[in-house]
């Protein structure tokens, strides 16, 4: 498993450095909500920043996943009890779309960090996970919204005892909405 990481993690650090330069985008923080289809989050507060003036980005959610029924990966979860507060944080690098203007892609990675909660011991705990990031991004020009859409494959590296079944995570894909701040 820590093969794939590596091999990941180099191809993103190539595919960063191939396309240096500056950010174009037109806001540099942005706050909002994230949907996502996500094992450890259904809805997020959001917050993205760029660094300086720099191509980078700083995106961090605070999610939850409500206790309810619902399926998941190759579970279904009857009756369920069981309840996910998730932080996620992750680095984005941004390419700027010539033809379509306030348009950029990106790739990037990050982490997420969990706490579930549920009367059966065996689901409730901390979790930890790694995931590679891509999507696209888009500020409307005329008033100050960013939306987004993102891919976040998670990679779960602890979890609690019942979790061990399913440590692979695709897809987990996300829409943002966000306020421009500046």
């Amino acid at each position: 498993m820590k093969k794939p990481l590596i091999i990941l993690s180099l191809v993103m650090i190539c595919i960063s450095s191939a396309f240096a330069q500056t950010n174009q985008s037109a806001y540099h923080t942005a706050v909002g909500i994230r949907l996502g289809t996500g094992y450890y989050d259904l809805i997020s507060l959001s917050l993205k920043t760029f660094l300086s003036d720099g191509p980078g980005a700083l995106e961090f959610n605070l999610g939850v996943k409500p206790a309810t029924d619902y399926r998941t990966g190759c579970c279904v979860l009857d009756n369920s009890d069981v309840t996910t507060m998730s932080f996620s944080a992750s680095y984005q690098y941004h390419v700027h779309i010539d033809a379509v203007p306030g348009l950029q892609w990106f790739v990037g990675g990050g982490f997420t960090l969990t706490n579930t909660f549920s009367n059966n011991d065996g689901y409730a705990g901390v979790g930890l996970g790694l995931f590679p990031t891509g999507g696209g991004d888009y500020k409307f020009a005329k008033i100050p919204l960013e939306v987004s859409i993102d891919i976040r494959p998670t990679f779960r590296i602890a979890s609690p005892q019942y979790y061990n079944y399913e440590n692979f995570y695709f897809p987990d894909f996300g829409f943002s909405a966000r306020y421009t701040i500046y």
